[in-house]
C-alpha cells in the first residue's frame, strides 16, 4: 500500500497572496493548450494562424472558468446558492465542474466561430486534442488538494491517508489511528485516462485529415466512457450520494449525454455521402 504524501495545497505565499497548486494546474493546462495549438497552426494545411489560436485560447479560458464554476454550483452545490446567492462567486472556496466547463467552452466556440466566420465543428475539432493535457493537470491538482477520493481497496496501489487531514476516511477507525484504510486514488485514474490516454488517442487520430465532427465526437465519447468507468471506484459527493440503483452518480449521469452525443457525431461524420 502507498501513503499519501500530504502535499501542502498552497504552492507559494507572497505576502497576503497565497498561490494554490490547483490554480497553477489550471494555468499549466491553458499554457499547454496554447503551445500545442500554435504548434498545430504552423502546419501549412492547418488553415489556422498563431493569432487565431491566441484568440481561441482566451475564449476557452473564459468558458472553462465561468462555465466550470456555474456548472459546479448548479449540479453539485445548488443548495448553497439557495442559502446565499453570493456563494456562486466564492471561487476561492473551490468547486469546478468539467461538465459545466464543457458547456462554457461550447458557448465560447460558437462565439469564436461567428467572429471568425468558421463552422462550429471546424473550431471544436481543432480545439479537442488540446484539452486533455489540461484535464491531466487539473486531476493532479485534485490529488494535491486531497479531494475526489475513491472507495476503499485492497489493491497494492491503494493510498492510505492521514486521519488528521482526512477524518471522513477514518470515521470507523480507532480514535488513535494515524492512517486510513487504503482507498483508490481516483483523481490519478482520471488523470491517466481523461488526460494522458485521451490526449494520445486524439492527437494521433487528428494528425491525419478527418471528416468534420469526427475529432469532436471522439473527444466526447472518449471522455464520457472514461469518466463513467472511473465513477464506479470514486466516492460520490457526500451531500448528493448515489442517484439511483445504489451506484449511479451525478458524474455518470452527466457523462451519458457525452457518450451518446459523441457516438452520434462520429456516425454523422462517417455517414455515406450522396454522390
Amino acid at each position: 500500500m502507498l501513503t499519501y504524501p500530504d502535499i501542502d495545497p498552497i504552492a507559494l505565499t507572497l505576502g497576503p497572496l497565497r498561490v494554490h497548486w490547483y490554480g497553477l494546474m489550471y494555468l499549466i493546462g491553458f499554457i499547454l493548450a496554447w503551445w500545442l495549438g500554435r504548434w498545430r497552426a504552423h502546419r501549412p494545411e492547418s488553415g489556422w494562424t498563431a493569432e487565431m489560436v491566441d484568440d481561441l485560447i482566451f475564449y476557452g479560458v473564459l468558458g472553462v472558468i465561468v462555465g466550470g464554476r456555474l456548472g459546479y454550483m448548479l449540479f453539485y452545490g445548488f443548495d448553497r446558492i439557495l442559502d446565499n446567492p453570493l456563494n456562486l462567486f466564492k471561487v476561492w472556496e473551490g468547486g469546478m465542474s468539467f461538465h459545466g466547463g464543457l458547456i462554457g467552452v461550447i458557448v465560447t466556440i460558437w462565439l469564436f466561430a461567428r467572429r471568425h466566420d468558421r463552422h462550429f465543428f471546424q473550431v471544436s475539432d481543432f480545439l479537442a486534442p488540446l484539452v486533455p493535457p489540461g484535464l491531466l493537470a487539473g486531476r493532479i491538482g485534485n490529488f494535491i488538494n486531497g479531494e475526489l477520493w475513491g472507495h476503499r481497496t485492497e489493491l497494492p496501489w491503494g493510498v492510505r491517508l492521514p486521519c488528521e487531514r482526512f477524518p471522513r476516511q477514518c470515521l470507523d477507525q480507532p480514535p488513535d489511528s494515524l492512517l486510513s484504510p487504503a482507498v483508490h486514488a481516483s483523481q490519478l485514474y482520471e488523470a491517466a485516462l481523461e488526460g494522458l490516454a485521451l490526449f494520445v488517442i486524439l492527437w494521433i487520430f487528428s494528425s491525419r485529415p478527418r471528416p468534420t465532427m469526427a475529432v469532436s465526437g471522439l473527444f466526447l465519447l472518449g471522455y464520457g466512457v472514461f469518466r463513467f468507468l472511473v465513477e464506479f471506484v470514486r466516492e460520490p459527493d457526500a451531500h448528493i450520494g448515489y442517484l439511483a440503483f445504489g451506484w449511479l452518480t451525478m458524474g455518470q449521469l452527466l457523462s451519458l449525454p457525452m457518450v451518446v452525443g459523441g457516438g452520434l457525431l462520429l456516425v454523422l461524420a462517417y455517414r455515406p455521402r450522396a454522390t
